[in-house]
């Protein structure tokens, strides 16, 4: 697809578009193509193989698994912050939501009027 019809598709900007692109790209999770009949593509046996995870962290790093909740820099196990159990609960249980979810079935649930990805 080329970065016009991604960025039509999403209702998102052509410019904001391209820079998740190629964040995209040079995780190894997309790959594109230069030139006039360019564009972006996943093979189809890879969907199933990435999971949404993997993007989340390619985007934003890992730190929604690793840091704080209050953005504190000291906060650990041995030095909680007030909210470190209650997130440390909800922190694994979306690392488990996101490494158990891959892209397969978040274009089959797209495919079939289940969800929506649209900015």
């Amino acid at each position: 697809m080329s970065l016009k019809a991604i960025a039509a598709a999403t209702n998102s900007p052509i410019a904001f578009t391209a820079k998740i692109l190629q964040v995209l790209v040079k995780a190894d999770l997309v790959d594109s193509t230069k030139g006039p009949h360019g564009g972006f593509q996943i093979e189809e046996e890879r969907l199933s193989k990435i999971s949404i995870k993997q993007i989340v962290i390619a985007i934003d790093g890992n730190g929604i698994f690793k840091e704080c909740a209050l953005g504190l820099s000291a906060c650990s196990a041995d030095k909680p912050c007030p909210m470190h159990h209650q997130f440390e609960a909800i922190r694994n249980q979306l690392d488990q939501t996101l490494a158990s979810s891959n892209l397969l079935e978040v274009a089959m649930g797209l495919n079939k009027g289940l969800s929506v990805l649209k900015r």
